[in-house]
């Protein structure tokens, strides 16, 4: 199976994707030029939003007009009619070289994320965390990360994956950070783990950063298929459209000379599959 072109938005690194059934619409960022996008793919148009720091990662709220934020080195609100941005609190304010990463709402309505080391050396000095209804911020007690990625929920809520992208696997626990185990050593799968999902059948569907694809593991670990991506840096997967039955991914150009993005001509795109599953609706933060 293929990914088409949705959007050629030529993003340095597009990520977190996430579909909103209320609109009906596709959100996502692009990290390094700190923009939120959108996409309406009844309509075909796109919109963009510009954030004072970078955006990592964001969640849905209650409020239609209101998004949570993960910005690089905080925790924000949102209000998409005039991009206000309101400040909850700061993360990792003792460590210069991390910000935000990957993150996602729980099946409770709690914000999870991580934090990822930018120092070249990648030190695992990184956390993850969740954020309460309350707004309270509370550490997981998972090791080390120097790259958060994959966080995603089982369908009944009761498993948390999620990965260090340096360590080539994806790891699983219980909700409460309890009980770390391997979910699926990813060694000799071309590309390393990056953005997850879960689809409505429990299977987890993993981007493959440098890989030009996407995997769907069974919940045994083991690869079930693959959708190839006309792009090498694959970032995340989320599904959506009306019935959720659309696979919408997207990938980057961060690092790559003129020459390969000559090559890589759809590197930063969005793309989208139809896969034959179909997804869950995107948790919304329950503050």
């Amino acid at each position: 199976m293929k990914a088409q072109l949705l959007v050629d938005g030529k993003h340095e690194l597009g990520e977190g994707v996430l579909w909103c059934e209320r609109s009906q619409s596709l959100f996502w960022t692009d990290i390094h030029a700190s923009r939120l996008w959108n996409h309406d793919p009844q309509r075909g148009t796109t919109r963009s939003w510009g954030l004072p720091e970078r955006l990592c990662c964001f969640a849905f709220t209650a409020d239609a007009n209101r998004l949570l934020l993960g910005l690089a080195s905080r925790l924000a609100f949102m209000t998409l009619d005039d991009g206000v941005v309101s400040p909850i609190c700061e993360v990792e304010a003792d460590l210069p070289t991390t910000r935000l990463n990957d993150g996602r709402c729980d099946r409770q309505g709690r914000f999870v994320f991580g934090t990822l080391n930018e120092d070249p050396a990648r030190a695992p000095i990184g956390s993850f965390y969740r954020l309460n209804a309350d707004l309270s911020l509370q550490r997981l007690p998972l090791a080390g990360v120097a790259i958060s990625n994959s966080i995603c929920f089982s369908p009944a809520g009761d498993v948390m994956y999620y990965c260090d992208s340096m360590q080539g696997k994806i790891m699983c626990c219980d909700v409460d950070g309890a009980n770390p185990r391997v979910f699926a050593d990813l060694s000799t799968t071309p590309g390393g783990p990056d953005g997850s999902c879960v689809d409505a059948e429990g299977f987890v569907w993993n981007a493959r950063w440098g890989g030009s694809r996407v995997v769907r593991f069974a919940p045994d670990g083991s690869i079930e298929r693959t959708v190839e991506v006309p792009a090498t840096q694959v970032s995340c997967v989320a599904f959506g459209g009306a019935d959720l039955s659309t696979l919408y991914i997207t990938t980057a150009h961060e690092g790559m000379s003129v020459a390969q993005r000559q090559e890589d001509v759809f590197a930063g795109a969005v793309f989208a599959a139809q896969p034959g599953v179909r997804g869950l609706p995107e948790v919304r933060f329950a503050g």
